[in-house]
């Protein structure tokens, strides 16, 4: 009897066996319509399958994202830093170009000097508090520059040496309000007419040349240049032209004011003049 059982469990086992291989091969067939149970097991796969793949499709579309973000950010910071450097360099560019232009006006002007030689200087500082009265430049004894020597750009006179060190020297401009600092100055034309330039007018910006004659005709756009006869300067340093005239507060003498050709504030590069007298006792 228990033998029976035995064959009769093993016997049901191996049916089951044979339909569940025969339901899988009649599922695998091509068929156009599929049974119902197996159009819900697939509805169900297909549902899950949905589930899982549209977030993990979100996911990576966003991970994407932020990685081109990230990108983006990376590469516009480095343009930045490149616009940055390129303004930097076209800020240098533009300094170099502009010194090398007025280098450049320097030594012409030098080459035009006939009777006297020039000593070539650099700016080194300007004091903001006194910036319309000096400046100090790098070249001092050791260089041959000593006090009351004229000093220009390659546009005109600007002022003269009052002290020196070894290496340096401090210039007192045309505009500054130190009454001693006078220029002995001549108007050009068919007469020459002479006078000192004596003060700076800061609100017009023009030098103020005074003690002129008042039966002398003088008209505006005429050149004025250093006389030469008070002894500081060579005589034919270019000053400037007349802008307009007026009268001293007395009315006795004309005063011109004077358009400086030098510009008193932005330049970077100066001519030291030395007069012949001077390169005598140097040589000596």
């Amino acid at each position: 009897m228990p033998q029976f059982f035995l064959n009769k469990r093993l016997i049901i086992l191996l049916v089951s066996i044979i339909i569940l291989v025969s339901l899988i091969g009649f599922s695998l067939r091509d068929r156009e319509n599929i049974s119902r149970p197996e159009q819900f097991v697939k509805d169900v796969i297909g549902f899950g399958q949905s589930l899982v793949s549209i977030p993990t499709q979100k996911l990576v579309v966003l991970v994407e994202n932020i990685k081109d973000l990230q990108n983006t950010y990376t590469e516009n910071k480095k343009l930045k830093s490149r616009l940055e450097e390129l303004a930097k360099l076209e800020k240098e560019i533009s300094d170099l170009k502009r010194d090398n232009e007025e280098l450049r006006e320097v030594l012409n002007k030098t080459d035009n000097l006939r009777d006297y030689t020039a000593i070539q200087a650099t700016v080194i500082s300007r004091t903001p508090d006194r910036w319309y009265e000096k400046i100090i430049i790098n070249k001092g004894k050791k260089s041959g520059v000593k006090p009351d020597m004229a000093i220009m750009t390659s546009k005109g006179l600007i002022g003269k040496v009052i002290s020196t060190s070894e290496m340096t020297a401090t210039v007192e401009l045309l505009s500054s309000e130190n009454t001693k600092n006078r220029v002995s100055a001549l108007i050009q034309g068919e007469t020459e007419i002479y006078g000192l330039i004596d003060g700076y007018d800061r609100e017009k910006k023009l030098l103020l040349m005074k003690d002129l004659p008042l039966d002398q005709e003088i008209e505006e756009g005429q050149n004025i240049i250093t006389s030469g006869l008070g002894g500081v300067f060579p005589k034919g340093l270019d000053v400037g032209k007349v802008k307009e005239l007026g009268l001293d507060q007395y009315g006795l003498t004309q005063i011109a004011y004077v358009e400086p050709s030098a510009d008193f504030y932005g330049f970077e590069h100066v001519l030291v003049i030395v007069r012949p007298e001077d390169g005598q006792e140097e040589a000596e």
